[in-house]
């Protein structure tokens, strides 16, 4: 039985080691060579005094050398740091100084955008650079010690590794969060291994799978793509795409037979031309990273109606929580589904009793994939990891339950359905309004790309509705219309007080949804 982690491509290894494990730029990698190079990895980290639970930070793009370097950690006994690519130095500095990376694998072009800021980094020690080009002895980098990132790949020295048990910390994956500079959300073996079997179990992902790999590796929900086909014997496919039309190029080319996107992408996506001959081997689509549009659903469901949809809700503090099987999806629309296998999802008022069916409250997980903390911080540790509801009072030991922050509501079936984040729903007039019952009237109407419903400060209302929406071809009319659509269909609290159109698309946090928190900034003095 797997219970570890890199244990994923060992075991895979030893059943099929010439089945295709990963496939990057045209180039396949077996399970065999891949299992092999992340052995080596690791004996090379070893080798550079790698200590049992140290932290590794992975700064690249999607290429082999990074799952190499993410998962050679893990069988090291250290814990990978996966970092966004898209992040900028200061950004990166803040991750490599809070979690005390000992060792950052990077490219020389990468490691020059940080030139500026890792003389803050006091804990870093060693860079490896993937890739042929090293800096050539520069003075800002003789504090750390450089290496080519190939003689980790060629190292065939035997270390005696350090033992590692399921309980033991794998990753730290940082979550941009509402407020403040990113969290780390500090990941067990157990926690990720667990997710995998979870997800592929309701996914049937098999070993004929071709999965594409579009979303950051420093996303849980990106991660998942590599796990759940290494938890099978699948292959995943890299890549970094620059347009959501390299996305379908990609889906055609490779065969791939699972995709998943964050709803930003699905919009996009949504509206271009898909190829028949796709539903010969498109399998299944995912969504998570916020609700899907309805109308964007319907899209794609009647361009790819071969392909199973299935709906998904997840939080990196618990990796997965819900999602809805395709066939429930007519049966109960808006629907974020029932809980994931071997996982218990709970809607509580605030004094933790359940509430009833239809009744609003928090989104509670309990159960293996909870993760163990927020790395150094426990006061917001103890905010959101707090006992599970409704544990009998006579057990020696609490168990710990991640409080999501979300409102949902429960069917009597057990299905629920997403209100709002609680720092993201409006108060207005002495009522809340969830922004995603709002920016569902608007892409109903057609008439936009994205929309952000957001709440902004004012003096009379306590906040104002305001629309923010992607429309590249605007007529004069349009706020009229939107305005016009809304009034049809919401209360008169809801309505939106400005809508604000813009010719471009809305800004992007570095997992690819909205960014929801640089637009209220923008629109703070609004009003």
């Amino acid at each position: 039985m797997t219970e570890l982690i890199h244990e994923l491509l060992i075991h895979q290894a030893q059943r099929t080691p010439a089945n295709a494990a990963l496939r990057a730029s045209g180039i396949e990698w077996s399970y065999q060579a891949l299992a092999e190079a992340v052995h080596n990895a690791a004996a090379h980290y070893l080798t550079l005094g790698l200590e049992r639970g140290e932290r590794i930070a992975v700064y690249l793009e999607k290429r082999p050398e990074t799952v190499i370097a993410l998962f050679a950690a893990a069988a090291a006994g250290g814990v990978f740091v996966p970092i966004n690519p898209l992040l900028k130095p200061e950004q990166v500095a803040h991750i490599l100084m809070d979690c005390n990376v000992r060792i950052l694998v990077t490219s020389a072009e990468r490691l020059t955008l940080l030139q500026t800021v890792l003389n803050q980094c006091i804990d870093l020690q060693t860079v490896l650079i993937v890739g042929d080009k090293i800096p050539v002895d520069p003075p800002l980098f003789k504090k750390w010690q450089l290496f080519s990132y190939s003689l980790s790949l060629e190292n065939e020295a035997l270390k005696r590794f350090h033992r590692v048990i399921d309980g033991d910390v794998a990753a730290i994956l940082y979550t941009s969060g509402s407020t403040g500079r990113p969290k780390g959300v500090v990941l067990s073996h157990r926690n990720l291994v667990a997710g995998a079997v979870s997800v592929a179990s309701y996914l049937d992902n098999r070993a004929d799978d071709r999965i594409l790999s579009v979303l950051p590796l420093s996303f849980d929900y990106g991660l998942s793509q590599l796990t759940t086909a290494f938890r099978v014997g699948a292959c995943a496919v890299l890549m970094n795409y620059l347009l959501p039309r390299d996305v379908i190029r990609a889906v055609i080319k490779e065969r791939i037979t699972g995709l998943a996107a964050v709803p930003p992408l699905w919009i996009q996506l949504a509206e271009l031309e898909w190829p028949k001959t796709v539903g010969e081997h498109l399998r299944y689509f995912t969504n998570s990273g916020g609700a899907m549009p309805s109308a964007t659903l319907a899209n794609l469901r009647a361009k790819l109606p071969q392909t199973k949809p299935f709906l998904m809700y997840g939080l990196t503090e618990a990796f997965r929580s819900t999602y809805l099987p395709p066939e429930e999806i007519d049966r109960r629309p808006g629907s974020m589904g029932r809980a994931i296998p071997n996982a218990e999802i709970m809607v509580v008022r605030e004094d933790g009793s359940p509430c009833a069916a239809g009744e609003s409250g928090e989104l509670v997980h309990r159960g293996v994939h909870v993760a163990l903390g927020y790395w150094n911080d426990a006061e917001k540790t103890a905010e959101r990891f707090k006992p599970a509801p409704g544990q009998p009072a006579e057990l020696p030991l609490t168990e710990i339950a991640v409080w999501s922050g979300d409102t949902v509501t429960q069917d009597a079936d057990g299905y629920l359905y997403f209100v709002g984040r609680r720092d993201e729903m409006i108060k207005t007039s002495g009522y809340r309004v969830s922004p995603t019952e709002v920016e569902e009237v608007i892409y109903a109407t057609g008439l936009v790309g994205e929309v952000a419903a957001l709440g902004v400060a004012h003096s009379v209302l306590g906040q104002a509705v305001v629309l923010v929406v992607y429309a590249p071809d605007a007529s004069a009319e349009l706020s009229a219309e939107l305005l016009a659509a809304c009034q049809a269909q919401l209360p008169t609290f809801m309505l939106p007080a400005r809508i604000i159109v813009h010719a471009e698309p809305l800004p992007r946090n570095p997992n690819g949804k909205i960014d929801r928190k640089r637009l209220a900034l923008e629109l703070a003095d609004l009003f």
